[in-house]
């Protein structure tokens, strides 16, 4: 890995039992081991505001595809409704882009294949109707 995440702790729980049940392929697995080991944990007060996290609008370029789109991720209690750009924190967009921030660019194992993916804005999203 080029650099570390940042992730809170309630979000590297959530990632290892993510893990623990196998819900992602081995692959996908394998970044998000080694994500977890080489991560940087920080209190939710302590998370800059470019650091994709729950409650975050993500503008995401998919260098792959040549397309752009916004992402919310919300809670995995949350129904995912996609016309809205409201994905779950559990989501594979989510996955790939948590813990990192603006200006990243990295190629993630989608189910679809490797993409070539940069975070070009985070925000806080407080509206999760």
């Amino acid at each position: 890995m080029e650099y570390n995440v940042v992730f809170t702790t309630g979000i590297s729980d959530m990632i290892r039992e993510h893990l623990r049940r196998k819900l992602v392929n081995p692959q996908v697995e394998n970044l998000l081991t080694e994500e977890i080991r080489n991560m940087e944990l920080v209190s939710r007060k302590e998370l800059p505001a470019d650091i994709v996290n729950i409650n975050r609008k993500v503008r995401v370029k998919n260098h792959t595809k040549g397309t752009e789109q916004d992402y919310i991720f919300l809670s995995s209690n949350f129904r995912e409704k996609p016309k809205k750009n409201k994905y779950s924190i559990l989501s594979s967009m989510a996955l790939a882009t948590l813990g990192r921030k603006t200006g990243d660019r990295f190629t993630w194992p989608f189910d679809e294949g490797e993409m070539d993916i940069e975070i070009l804005s985070v925000e806080d999203y407080s509206n999760p109707n």
